[in-house]
């Protein structure tokens, strides 16, 4: 039963929605005069450019060129704001991955050191010991 209402409440949200849909064609059949809709099987505009030709880059003062330590400011500054946007671990959480980490690396240690005895015995099984 709860489906069916939702189903429901589904319907009426689509169909609300294909309203607002047919009135935004409405809207937009006025401006065919503009541009040319293209038939090639999507119906899309030429977007206008974001920037003129005319316009200076940000990056460059009126002057001309940054200087070698305005740019070493800069940097500094990007560095900074974007180490602001770091969600950084609490301590119980880096402990926690220190820990994770510590307990891999071991693991992962002991695997390679045993392969590595188990090897060095196995050659030395085959090709015999020249003592």
């Amino acid at each position: 039963m709860a489906d069916k209402n939702r189903r429901g409440e589904d319907a009426a949200d689509d169909h609300r929605d294909d309203e607002a849909l047919d009135e935004a064609v409405e809207n937009d059949s006025d401006d065919e005069d503009d541009e040319p809709v293209s038939r090639g099987g999507t119906a899309t505009r030429a977007r206008p450019k974001a920037e003129s030709a005319d316009s200076k880059p940000k990056a460059r003062t009126e002057g001309g060129r940054v200087g070698f330590f305005g740019r070493i400011v800069r940097f500094i500054r990007e560095v900074v704001a974007e180490l602001r946007k770091v969600i950084w671990p609490t301590r119980k959480e880096l402990l926690t991955y220190t820990a994770v980490v510590v307990v891999f690396v071991s693991v992962m240690l002991a695997i390679v050191a045993g392969l590595d005895f188990a090897f060095a015995k196995g050659v030395l099984w085959v090709f015999g010991n020249p003592s």
